[in-house]
C-alpha cells in the first residue's frame, strides 16, 4: 500500500523564489494607487504620534546609493513605529534653491544669455529644472518601497513655502538677531558669492610660507629707546593679503626679544626662528607685549602704518608670535581690529581680482599694474617687491578651505552681508542665541551618543551665521531700505504684505513687482523713498526653517513640532542639524527635534569612497533591477549605519542569501499551518512547543528592544540567529513527524501548528518595517486563521507570542544534540546510515530533562531512546559526564512514517496504524 496520500504534507502557494525585480513594481503600484499613506493615517487615527521630519535632498540629479540608504532607513524607522501601533507622519521634502541648480541652468543657456534675461525669467528656468528632478527622485524613492506623503511633499520653491521661509526670516529680525555688517566671510571668487561654514570643504593646497620684517616707526623706536634697526617679524601664508595689512597682533602674555640684527620675535619662538634661519642675531633685549601695544610699524610693501595690537588668538606653536593682521581678510583679524579700530581695507572684488582701491589707497608700488590681477597670481610679484624685508620664503602643503561646489580655494573677504548674531539675546529671552541652542541640545537624545560631542562644540565655537548670498535663485532677503538713511524697514504691515504676496505669486514677486506694488495700501512709506535689498538667503536657511514651514505652518499634515526624529548623514552636524537648531532656538528657544540619529556614508567593500573613475559606484537602480529593493532594504538593516556602510555585489549576494533564509522559513511555517482553524489553549502545548514559544518570546522581546533603540543590525542579528538555530535548525526539523504523520486534529499536531502560527505572526510584524513587500506577500498566502481579518500588511500590529508555562532547560539538551550529530557524522559520510531514524540512543534517559518519551526521540530525530539497547553499537557521546551509546534500531521501519517502530517488516507502527484506521 502507498501511504503517501495518508500523510499531511505541507501545502502553500507562497513561492520559494521572490522574483523581486519583476513582482515588486506591481505591488508598489497597487499600494500607491490605493493611497496607502492615507490608509495608514486612518488606521492609526487617535494613536500616539511619531513624527519623522525629512531632511530635504537637493533637487539636482538622480538619486545615489547614499540617498537610498537615508530614505530606506527613515522608512524602516517610520514603519517600525507604525507596526508598534503608533500614528506616523513623514512629509518628504526637497531643497530647490541655490547655486548648484543656478550653475546647471547657466551651463545650459550660457552666461551671456543669463545676464541678458530678466532675473524672474532665469528663476523660472531654475524652477523648471528643480521640478523635473523632484519628480525623478520621487519615482526613484517609491521604487525602494518607501512610503510617505508623496502626493503632498514640501518643496522649498513652492509659493507658500517661500512665503514661510520669508516669515521665518522676519521672525528672526523681530527677535533682534538679524544684523548687517561689513565683515570678512568665506568668499568663493569662482562662484562670486558668500558661503556659510556648511558649504566649505577642506582640501590640501600648496602655499607660500613667508617671514617679513616690518620696521618700527621712528616714534615707536623713540618710546622704546631704540636708536638702531628694529622691526616686527611677521609670518603669513597669504602674500596677496599684505597690501590690506593694518596691524600686527602679538600675544599679551608673552615676552618679545629684540635680536642684535634688529628683529623682534616672541621669546617662546626665538630658538625655532634661529633654527629655521629666519633670524640670526643674539638676543639683545627683552620687551613685554604691553610695551609694544599701540606702537606703529611700517608695512614694507606700501609704507602704510601698521598698529601693534594684543590678541588672544596669537599662538606659540608656529610662526614668530607676531601675526600679520588684515581685518578685511580674516575672522580673528576682524575681531581684534574692532577692538583697536583698525582700518578694514578690502582691495579685492567679487571675482578675486584687485580693484581700483589699490590705486586710490596706494596699497602697492605701481598699483595700476595690479588692477584686474587675480590675487593668487599676485603672490610672486609681491614677494619681489618686498626686497630685503623678505627674510625667508618657502612653500608647504596644508589643509585649506575650498568651495563645496566649484572646488576652488576660498578667500576671506570683507563685504556687506547679513548675519544672524549668535551672541545677541533674542527678544523675550534672557539668554543669547548660542546659550539657548546649547541648552536645547541637552534635551535631545542622540544616536550614537557621541554625536552630541560633535554638534555641541560646533555651536560653542561657531561665528555669526552669514545668511546672505549674491545670487539669483533663492528666497530674497525682501526688505526695503530708506534711501536717505540706509535704515532697513522692518514695519510689520509691510513685511506681512510681502509675505502674503509671496503666498500667491512666490518670491519672484520681489523681482517682477515694483516697490509701489509691494507696499500695502495706505502705507506710511513712499515708493520713491525706498530701495530693495537684492541679496538672497543661504539655502541652509531654507532647509533650517523647514520645521516652521512644514511642522508649524498648518500647510501640511506633517505631524508634531518638535519632531520626534531628525535623521541624516554625519555631515549634517555642520549643516541641517545645526541650521534647524539655531532657527528654532532663535524663535522658540527649543530644539526642533527630540531625537537625532546620525548615519555614515556608503563606501565600497574595501572601505573606499565611491567614484566613477574607480568604477566602484553602486547605483540603486541597478541593485533594484538585479536583486530587488527588498535586498537593498535588508542591506540597510543588516549594516552598522552609525559608521560608514560597505556595499558591493558580493555583499548584496550575501544579503540575498539571508533574505532567502527568512523567506523560506516563513514558507515552511505557512505551509504547515495551512489547515489550522483554531489555536489550542495555552495549557495544551507540549514540552517542545512551550520551549520554542518561550525562546521566541525572549528573542522577540530582545529584537523589539533593539529596533526601538534604532539598532536594526543587532535586532536582525538576534532574529537571524534564532531563525537559523532554534527555529529552523531544531524546532522545524524535530516537529516534521508530528506535522506530517499524526492525525490531522491530534492535540500534538494542533499544538505545534498553533505555536508556529503565533511565532510567524509575531515575527512577521518584526520584519515588516524592513521587508514590507515580503510581509504583504506572505499575508496574501496566509490561512484565514493567521490573517484574522487582516486585509494587507498595513493592518498588522506587533503582538508578542502567548506566554506559556516554563518548559525544560535546554542547555544540556542542545549540547547533547550537538554531540550526537558530531558522533554520527562519519556514519552518514561512510553511508552506514542514510537517516538518523535508523538509530536509537541508549543511556541514562532520566538525565535528559524532556519527560515525554516521544518528544525526547523527536529532539534527536531517532526512533527510540532507552536505558539499554541490543542493537549494534555504532557510536557514542558524552554529556555532563554521562555516556550515551548510539545503536542500530532494533525495530522494523514503518513504511508510512519511516520511524523504526514497527513489530514486523512492511507493517505500519502502532501510531500510524491508529491514524490510518
Amino acid at each position: 500500500m502507498d501511504y503517501k496520500d495518508t500523510l499531511l504534507l505541507p501545502k502553500s502557494d507562497f513561492p520559494m523564489r521572490g522574483n523581486l525585480p519583476t513582482n515588486e513594481p506591481k505591488r508598489y503600484k497597487k499600494w500607491f494607487d490605493s493611497d496607502v499613506y492615507e490608509q495608514m493615517k486612518a488606521k492609526r487615527d487617535g494613536a500616539k504620534m511619531f513624527t519623522l521630519h525629512d531632511g530635504p535632498p537637493y533637487a539636482n540629479g538622480d538619486i545615489h546609493i547614499g540617498h537610498a540608504l537615508n530614505k530606506v532607513l527613515k522608512d524602516i524607522i517610520l514603519k517600525y513605529n507604525y507596526f508598534q501601533g503608533r500614528a506616523v507622519r513623514m512629509t518628504p521634502g526637497w531643497d530647490c534653491h541655490g547655486l548648484p541648480i543656478e550653475q546647471k541652468v547657466e551651463e545650459k543657456i550660457g552666461k551671456s544669455k543669463k545676464e541678458a534675461m530678466p532675473k524672474e525669467k532665469f528663476r523660472e528656468l531654475c524652477r523648471e529644472h528643480a521640478s523635473r528632478f523632484v519628480d525623478i527622485q520621487r519615482d526613484s524613492f517609491k521604487k525602494l518601497g518607501v512610503i510617505a506623503d508623496w502626493d503632498n511633499p514640501y518643496v522649498t520653491m513652492d509659493f507658500k513655502f517661500e512665503a514661510n521661509i520669508y516669515r521665518t526670516l522676519c521672525e528672526v529680525a523681530k527677535k533682534g538677531l538679524l544684523v548687517e555688517r561689513h565683515k570678512p566671510i568665506f568668499w568663493s571668487w569662482a562662484a562670486q558669492t558668500a558661503l556659510a561654514d556648511a558649504e566649505v570643504e577642506y582640501e590640501d593646497k600648496e602655499d607660500y610660507s613667508i617671514y617679513v620684517h616690518f620696521e618700527l616707526s621712528d616714534s615707536a623706536k623713540e618710546k622704546l629707546d631704540i636708536d638702531s634697526k628694529a622691526g616686527m617679524v611677521i609670518w603669513t601664508t597669504t602674500p596677496w593679503t599684505l597690501p590690506a595689512n593694518s596691524g600686527i597682533s602679538i600675544n599679551p602674555d608673552e615676552m618679545y626679544i629684540l635680536t642684535d640684527d634688529g628683529h623682534i620675535v616672541a621669546e617662546a619662538r626665538y630658538d625655532a626662528m634661529i633654527e629655521e634661519g629666519v633670524v640670526s642675531g643674539h638676543s639683545s633685549r627683552k620687551i613685554s607685549a604691553v610695551e609694544l601695544e599701540n606702537l606703529l610699524a611700517i608695512n614694507p610693501l606700501n609704507g602704510r602704518s601698521s598698529k601693534i595690537v594684543l590678541g588672544e588668538h596669537v599662538m606659540m606653536d608656529g610662526g614668530t608670535g607676531c601675526v600679520h593682521t588684515a581685518p578685511g581678510h580674516g575672522e580673528d583679524d576682524y575681531r581684534v581690529g574692532l577692538k583697536y579700530n583698525l582700518d578694514v581695507i578690502m582691495p579685492v572684488n567679487e571675482k578675486g581680482l584687485y580693484d581700483e582701491s589699490v590705486v586710490g589707497l596706494n596699497l602697492l608700488p605701481n598699483p595700476e599694474e595690479f588692477v584686474g590681477t587675480h590675487i593668487f597670481k599676485a603672490n610672486e610679484p609681491i614677494l619681489e617687491l618686498l626686497g630685503d624685508s623678505l627674510l625667508k620664503v618657502s612653500k608647504f602643503t596644508h589643509s585649506y578651505p575650498h568651495c563645496w561646489r566649484t572646488k576652488k580655494p576660498l578667500i576671506y573677504r570683507a563685504t556687506n552681508q547679513w548675519f544672524i548674531s549668535i551672541d545677541d539675546t533674542p527678544k523675550g529671552s534672557d539668554k543669547s542665541l548660542r546659550d539657548n541652542a546649547l541648552e536645547a541640545i541637552e534635551s535631545v537624545e542622540f544616536f550614537p551618543k557621541s554625536a552630541k560631542n560633535r554638534l555641541k562644540p560646533m555651536i560653542e565655537g561657531r561665528p555669526d551665521w552669514c545668511i546672505s548670498r549674491q545670487r539669483s535663485w533663492g528666497v530674497p532677503i525682501a526688505f526695503f531700505r530708506l534711501k536717505s538713511t540706509k535704515e532697513v524697514v522692518l514695519d510689520e504691515d509691510v513685511l506681512e504684505h510681502i509675505a502674503t504676496l509671496f503666498d500667491t505669486h512666490g518670491a519672484d514677486a520681489w523681482y517682477s513687482m515694483s516697490i509701489d506694488e509691494l507696499l500695502p495700501e495706505g502705507s506710511k512709506y513712499k515708493a520713491d523713498e525706498l530701495e530693495k535689498i537684492n541679496d538672497i538667503l543661504d539655502v541652509w536657511f531654507d532647509s533650517g526653517s523647514t520645521w516652521n514651514s512644514v511642522l508649524s505652518s498648518g500647510n501640511y499634515d506633517a505631524g508634531e513640532y518638535p519632531a520626534s526624529l531628525y535623521i541624516e548623514g554625519s555631515d549634517q552636524h555642520r549643516g541641517w542639524f545645526q541650521s534647524s537648531l539655531l532657527l528654532s532656538s532663535a524663535i522658540n528657544q527649543v530644539s526642533p527635534y527630540k531625537n537625532l540619529i546620525t548615519h555614515g556614508f556608503t563606501v565600497d567593500e574595501k572601505g573606499e569612497k565611491m567614484s566613477k573613475s574607480k568604477g566602484n559606484v553602486v547605483a540603486p537602480e541597478k541593485v533594484i533591477k538585479q536583486y530587488g529593493s527588498e535586498i537593498l532594504r535588508l542591506w540597510v538593516a543588516l549594516s552598522d549605519y552609525q559608521s560608514d556602510l560597505k556595499i558591493s555585489d558580493g555583499i548584496l549576494k550575501q544579503t540575498a542569501e539571508q533574505y532567502r533564509k527568512i523567506r523560506n522559513t516563513f514558507r515552511f511555517l505557512l505551509a504547515n499551518v495551512n489547515d489550522l482553524e483554531s489555536y489550542v489553549s495555552v495549557d495544551e502545548y507540549g514540552e517542545l512547543d512551550r520551549w520554542i514559544l518561550a525562546k521566541a518570546s525572549e528573542v522577540f522581546a530582545s529584537v523589539n528592544e533593539s529596533f526601538s533603540n534604532n539598532d536594526f543590525l543587532r535586532g536582525f542579528a538576534t532574529l537571524n540567529h534564532f531563525i537559523t538555530n532554534e527555529l529552523s535548525g531544531i524546532y522545524m526539523d524535530i516537529t516534521k513527524d508530528r506535522l506530517y504523520c499524526e492525525a490531522k486534529d491530534s492535540q500534538t499536531r494542533r499544538a505545534t501548528q498553533s505555536a508556529m502560527a503565533h511565532i510567524s505572526k509575531s515575527m512577521l510584524a518584526l520584519i515588516a518595517p524592513t521587508l514590507t513587500y515580503t510581509a504583504d506577500e506572505i499575508l496574501d498566502f496566509a490561512p484565514a486563521l493567521f490573517k484574522e481579518g487582516l486585509e494587507d500588511v498595513f493592518d498588522l500590529v506587533y503582538t508578542p507570542v502567548p506566554e506559556v508555562e516554563a518548559s525544560f532547560d535546554d542547555s544540556v539538551l542542545i549540547e547533547a544534540r550537538e554531540k550526537f550529530f558530531e558522533a554520527i557524522d562519519s556514519l552518514k559520510k561512510e553511508k552506514i546510515i542514510k537517516a538518523t531514524l535508523e538509530l536509537e540512543i541508549a543511556g541514562d534517559v532520566s538525565s535528559l530533562p524532556i519527560k515525554d518519551a516521544k518528544d525526547l526521540e523527536d529532539w534527536f530525530v531517532v526512533s527510540a531512546i532507552k536505558e539499554s539497547s541490543e542493537g549494534e553499537e555504532l557510536a557514542s557521546f558524552e554529556v555532563d559526564g554521562k555516556n550515551f551509546s548510539v545503536h542500530k534500531a532494533t525495530a522494523h521501519k514503518c513504511p508510512r512514517c519511516w520511524r523504526f517502530a514497527s513489530s514486523a517488516e512492511d507493517e505500519v507502527c502502532p501510531r500510524c496504524q491508529e491514524v490510518v484506521s
